[in-house]
């Protein structure tokens, strides 16, 4: 017999990365929130990479902590290793990658959720939900329990209808271990979602005392290292090294011997894998002119001899995993304690979403990560803080949180899946941002932190923070163009030192600056008046004042884009009616029902003269608007 067991105005179905920013994100805006895991001991677990960050993904841990969320401050607090990627490029490339101990982070962000004030953690499968007449939300539970809500946030990951393929064995289950969950989809698609399978995989853990580290290349690293939370001011400490190997011919030929019993090639795995992350047995056989491939080996965690084998996700059985792991250096005797294995699983196109991450034609509906079509960790907790923002301030009456693409990383990822969708599971890349230089992670909180804020997610102490560090950058560029240093013996050895030509007359510091031989610590030496400032702020002066012409120039592209974003498209408009526009533009437009003329234009399949013909529809409406008010004003004053 079922019975009411609780009520609440958002309910999070999930507690992996999306469900804990969206059940935060909702609770600390005041809203009595619950989340619903299938197991509590792997809340925020890694079941795949134990690191955060990477090449862009850093970019969205920086964006995340700026607008109020956790993850940065989770893997501040839980980090094992920590690397500035891409230091070798430009500064809007630069990215954070951490490697993190996983069952620390998992703790960690459990009692994050345990201790916030409105926010109950429940451990229970959702199995069915209902709309209710009031347009609120029934839940039930394996355990026939129910609870009431006003809102609800899909955050399923990898476990909807989940399958584990392992060779010529499957069974449906979740990752690392768990159970699937089987009976939710039913509902789902009883609400009219459309639901695809899509797969990613995992690669093998083995024993630490089973490799042979002298046969591997040692991986540092950096130091200082540099934290992802700007609200981090202990120094942190590299706690561990990472390694690398190579695959080798041998390892070509046993995969190749084998690959008819892969369930990838078998035709067995139905689901779409991710097209940036492939397994080796894909690798092997798509890059057939590559003699080998990287092996990273990576720690699982301070308290545990599990070492996780970066680049050899496959679904092979486990003889034929044992065999082409043995072929490569330092894994000649290496034992595995959890085999590779691939997992299918159910999500929904996500071009059947608003940019608020709510579901088009089912209010107070949301989704967020794996269940939207994307894939990582920081991918999924972006989308989940963006989706508890938006559920909170629904059910408070207020105007939705919306990034574009100019403003964040963010931006760009929920645009790219709500107006664009997505064939194959969406990983973020620099390459995907038209402003990448002005999305740069050192200046995230410059960018966010006052959106955070007016959102009610940034509280008093953290806004004091910011504000005095957004000062003090200020301050120093003034100071910068003021201060102008003499030409002489000291300054121009200096010069000449670097590479650079010496001056004879007064030189103005920021003009210095603008010298690529140059850095604002190399004039140490001739800046008597120098601050001391912290690297953050120093490393953002730098960039501002070396990439000044190009800034401006993205600057001036994006105030293009939000005149386009500007021009509101009506909600109810029926695209079918518009004269002239091409069939595919019709349908696509009428299905995504897009918010501007902007993200008209970013649709796949409406062309640029489509989105000419929709400005002149849209400047027509806008001029019949005017003159029928007009003619009503007219007819009052009469």
């Amino acid at each position: 017999m079922k019975f009411m067991a609780g009520e609440y105005e958002v309910v999070v179905i999930g507690a992996g990365h999306a469900g804990i920013e969206a059940g935060l994100a909702a609770a600390r805006l005041g809203c009595s929130t619950a989340i619903f895991t299938l197991n509590l001991d792997w809340v925020g677990n890694m079941p795949c990479n134990p690191c955060i960050g990477g090449t862009a993904k850093g970019h969205l841990v920086r964006e995340i902590d700026a607008l109020g969320g956790e993850m940065g401050r989770a893997a501040d607090q839980t980090l094992l290793q920590s690397r500035m990627l891409n230091r070798g490029k430009g500064p809007a490339v630069h990215s954070l990658r951490a490697q993190i101990d996983r069952r620390a982070y998992s703790d960690r962000m459990k009692q994050t959720l345990e201790r916030t004030d409105r926010l109950d953690l429940v451990q229970a499968e959702i199995t069915a939900l209902e709309r209710m007449t009031d347009g609120g939300w029934l839940l039930s539970t394996r355990l026939e329990s129910q609870y009431r809500a006003r809102a609800v946030i899909l955050a399923t990951g990898t476990f909807l209808q989940g399958k584990i393929f392992v060779g010529d064995v499957s069974y449906h289950g979740g990752p690392d271990g768990m159970f699937a969950a089987d009976h939710l989809t039913a509902s789902l698609l009883a609400l009219g979602i459309e639901l695809r399978r899509f797969k990613t995989g995992t690669p093998p853990r083995v024993l630490r005392s089973s490799i042979n580290f002298s046969a591997l290349e040692r991986q540092p690293g950096d130091e200082p290292v540099v934290p992802f939370s700007f609200e981090t001011d202990e120094e942190l400490q590299n706690r561990t090294d990472c390694y690398i190997t190579w695959t080798g011919p041998e390892t070509r030929r046993v995969i190749l011997d084998n690959l008819h019993r892969s369930p990838l090639y078998g035709g067995k795995i139905e689901g779409v894998g991710p097209r940036y992350c492939p397994s080796i047995e894909d690798k092997i056989v798509r890059f057939a002119d590559k003699e080998r491939h990287q092996v990273f080996i990576e720690p699982c965690g301070l308290h545990t001899e599990e070492m996780y084998l970066q680049g050899l996700s496959s679904s092979l059985p486990l003889d034929v995993q044992e065999a082409f792991l043995r072929s490569i250096p330092g894994l000649e005797r290496v034992k595995v304690m959890r085999p590779a294995y691939a997992i299918e699983y159910d999500c929904c196109d996500p071009l059947q979403l608003d940019a608020t991450l709510e579901f088009l034609r089912i209010p107070g509906l949301y989704g967020a990560g794996q269940f939207n079509g994307s894939s990582g960790y920081e991918e999924a907790a972006a989308q989940g803080l963006i989706a508890g923002v938006n559920a909170a301030r629904r059910i408070q009456g207020k105007s939705p949180l919306v990034l574009d693409r100019a403003s964040s990383y963010i931006g760009t990822l929920v645009d790219d899946l709500v107006t664009k969708g997505c064939s194959d599971p969406y990983r973020m890349m620099t390459s995907r941002s038209e402003y990448r230089l002005l999305l740069r992670q050192d200046n995230a909180e410059e960018r966010l932190t006052p959106l955070g804020r007016e959102a009610g997610l940034v509280d008093d102490c953290r806004w004091t923070h910011f504000t005095a560090r957004r000062e003090a950058r200020r301050q120093e560029l003034i100071r910068l163009h003021r201060t102008t240093l003499s030409p002489g013996e000291v300054l121009n050895a200096l010069l000449v030192s670097r590479g650079t030509t010496p001056v004879e007359t007064g030189v103005r510091m920021d003009e210095l600056l603008k010298r690529p031989q140059l850095s604002y610590d190399s004039l140490t030496s001739v800046d008597v008046e120098r601050p001391v400032l912290p690297s953050l702020i120093r490393e953002q002066v730098e960039i501002e004042l070396k990439y000044e012409g190009y800034l401006r120039r993205q600057q001036a592209a994006v105030e293009e884009m939000r005149r386009l974003e500007n021009r509101r498209l009506p909600e109810q408009t029926d695209y079918a009616a518009i004269t002239g526009l091409r069939l595919e533009a019709q349908e696509k437009l009428n299905r995504v029902r897009p918010r501007s003329i902007g993200q008209a234009s970013r649709i796949s399949g409406v062309s640029p003269a489509d989105v000419s013909l929709l400005i002149i529809w849209l400047s027509q409406q806008e001029r019949s608007a005017k003159t029928a008010s007009f003619r009503e004003e007219e007819m009052g004053n009469d």
